[in-house]
């Protein structure tokens, strides 16, 4: 046997054999080899771009089949250096394989990637699960074995009895009073519920629906409400807005801030936390985030008036309410009372906030007083997040019948997507980012949802591209080699920041959530009992203290819906440029 031929038979074996490990657990171990091979743990579209990274230096690289055979060799682009990481990195392009498949990237005939799998619709089980998440983090229902599997668990958090905190108390409502707000989602990985978060959130899941209404008609998830006549992307969205719709006080259209205990509970299954729970403050940027969602969730609904008969009238008022509230009470901001210490999501600039509520006010009621007010507020182009919600109102505007009204608005929307993708192409992890905030993976989740937004208005194939690569860092290819996604790839977080997950006795988390990411925000969440990397895109702890990194959050797993939602619906790569 020759040289060559004895490598490609040790090859051909270790392919083997860790063949055969996978058919024995669902977890392989992961080398230190393979971590030097950054991939989409999760799959490639066949007929897509297909691009990794590698952190050795070497000049080319090879692509074996799960026999061993070598498919073909190639060179390897320039090495490039990323002060965020301190690593450097040079891209592997294997584009050329578009046999479905099972695949490995080798390099020096030593340094093997994991299993890279090549198929039609990666994405699919993903999207589901991503989505399926929410339904396994709702607040005040029995998550039943048909529907959760494992994950099953007792009610928790009817939220049938809460109370008016002194900071919500008026005439009306006496502090101490009581009111029932059941439903909604957990927020993160406690069990407080907030407007400001839901509502983009809630929104998001809406927009989905309304880009893909015909993927999503089609998309059984396994929930109580899967056998009704309507899709259960929609069923999602409306528990939690049923939620929402009661955090308005009635008599003057004000939105209580957030539903909350004073204090976060311990990691106990949620029929174990028992705490009261109050109501908080009225704040304008929930009032007017409220009004936005009502109004998109008025829109939507109004095409299912037979099944759903008087909501859409319903989110339309409460709507029109909250605006008036926050016009009587424009820069009512957020202040955490002394004896409140969970979430705040303050904010200090509301600009924002009235051009997204005006938005979407304007394409409910075509009330030119709202398109005034839009016309007035300038307002930079932006990546989507509860702070900045502009864009928002940008998205909704460019994907209505009144398009044509905003071709400024388009062309800044997509030039600040060209911002992106000119960064992207230039950055030894092809990322757009510059700084790692809190919850960084949803910058990148948000960046492929409006990629794709670009992408239907203009069919230019370089935004479904990008967005493909957003989904590529969360699912592996980036700096912490993880795939960010719990229950997918062969390196994903385990101990996560989340109370059910950390108190019940399944060892797996909840699958489908996507976790915040790598930060230097709170370098020390862990006491000093975990030592985070100095460099920021590698400064991330898959361990249940590192809240600032490993929480999940609806408003994270809701882009990360439509990013794979929608790679999943377009499908391929049609090469347009």
């Amino acid at each position: 046997m020759n040289i060559m031929n004895y490598k490609t038979f040790l090859l051909s074996l270790f392919i083997s054999l860790s063949l055969s490990a996978c058919m024995q657990t669902d977890k392989e171990p992961v080398s230190n080899n393979e971590q030097l091979i950054l991939v989409n743990q999760v799959g490639y579209d066949y007929d897509a771009s297909k691009l990794a990274l590698i952190r050795t230096e070497a000049e080319q690289f090879s692509i074996k089949n799960n026999k061993g055979k070598t498919l073909f060799e190639k060179a390897t682009g320039p090495k490039q250096y990323c002060s965020l990481s301190g690593d450097t990195v040079q891209t592997i392009d294997f584009s050329e394989i578009t046999k479905k498949g099972e695949y490995y990237i080798v390099i020096k005939d030593s340094i093997i990637s994991h299993k890279i799998v090549i198929t039609e619709r990666p994405y699919a089980d993903l999207a589901k699960s991503a989505l399926k998440s929410f339904y396994l983090n709702r607040s005040g229902m029995e998550i039943d074995s048909i529907h959760g599997g494992i994950w099953a668990r007792p009610e928790g958090h009817p939220d049938t009895t809460v109370y008016f905190h002194s900071s919500a108390a008026d005439k009306n409502h006496p502090e101490n009073s009581s009111i029932s707000s059941p439903k909604g989602w957990y927020d993160a990985g406690d069990y407080n519920k907030y407007i400001v978060n839901s509502s983009i959130s809630t929104y998001t899941l809406l927009f989905a629906y309304n880009s893909f209404a015909a993927y999503f008609d089609e998309l059984n998830l396994n929930i109580p409400e899967s056998n009704n006549k309507i899709p259960d992307v929609l069923d999602e969205a409306l528990y939690n807005l049923r939620w929402m719709m009661t955090m308005q006080d009635a008599n003057d259209g004000g939105v209580y801030h957030k539903l909350t205990t004073k204090n976060f509970e311990d990691f106990v299954m949620p029929h174990e936390a028992t705490n009261k729970r109050y109501l908080v403050q009225k704040s304008t940027s929930a009032s007017l985030d409220f009004a936005a969602t009502m109004a998109y969730a008025s829109r939507i609904f109004a095409d299912f008036s037979s099944n759903l008969p008087g909501l859409a009238d319903s989110c339309r008022i409460q709507s029109e309410k909250a605006w008036n509230w926050a016009i009587k009470n424009p820069n009512v901001l957020y202040e955490q009372a002394p004896d409140i210490s969970t979430g705040t999501y303050g904010d200090p600039n509301l600009s924002d906030e009235w051009y997204w509520a005006a938005s979407e006010l304007y394409l409910t009621t075509n009330d030119n007083a709202y398109s005034g007010l839009i016309s007035s507020i300038q307002l930079d182009s932006n990546t989507p997040s509860w702070q900045n919600v502009n864009s928002l109102g940008v998205m909704s505007l460019l994907s209505s019948d009144k398009k044509d009204d905003y071709t400024e608005l388009q062309v800044r929307f997509l030039k600040y997507i060209d911002q992106l993708i000119e960064m992207e192409n230039t950055s030894p992890y092809r990322i757009a980012i510059s700084n790692y905030d809190w919850g960084s993976n949803s910058e990148f989740a948000n960046q492929g949802m409006i990629k794709l937004l670009a992408y239907q208005l203009t069919k230019n194939s370089k935004y479904l591209n990008s967005a493909r690569e957003s989904l590529d860092y969360l699912l592996g290819r980036n700096a912490t080699a993880y795939c960010f996604v719990t229950g997918f790839g062969f390196l994903s977080p385990m101990n996560i920041h989340h109370r059910p997950s950390a108190a019940d006795s399944v060892q797996e988390p909840v699958p489908g959530f996507l976790v915040g990411g790598p930060n230097l925000i709170v370098p020390n969440d862990c006491n000093d009992e975990i030592t985070r990397s100095p460099y920021v895109a590698k400064a991330y702890a898959d361990e249940q203290c590192s809240y600032s990194t490993n929480e999940i959050a609806i408003n994270w797993n809701a882009p990360l819906v439509y990013l794979t939602s929608g790679i999943d619906v377009f499908g391929k790569n049609t090469n347009e440029e």
